[in-house]
């Protein structure tokens, strides 16, 4: 698991109603900027904000091709964050017994 930095932007990525709405667009397949751009009611800048944050968390991996940028879902990037959300939220179950054990 990497540095509380580094998870942070994982849940930054989430936390946003429109990066939800590119993450799904995106479950269908690699998509242009334009593409995404459209149903989104964005500029162009403020699509390359969200997809920005969406590839530093690395749930999202982009290509260009031309003057246009293509994003696809990352399958490790997934898998990182189960991983990581699994490792946050997982009880530590000898920490929390040696916590109740008490010597009175």
């Amino acid at each position: 698991m990497g540095t509380h930095q580094e998870n942070a932007k994982v849940f930054k990525a989430l936390c946003d109603p429109k990066r939800l709405a590119i993450l799904e667009q995106l479950r269908s397949g690699e998509k242009c900027a334009c593409v995404l751009q459209e149903p989104m009611d964005l500029t162009q800048s403020g699509l390359s904000y969200h997809m920005k944050i969406l590839c530093d968390s690395g749930l999202v991996v982009s290509r260009q091709e031309g003057k246009w940028m293509h994003y696809r879902l990352s399958e490790d990037g997934r898998n990182n964050a189960v991983k990581m959300l699994l490792a946050i939220t997982t009880p530590d179950t000898e920490q929390g017994d040696r916590g109740l054990l008490c010597d009175r």
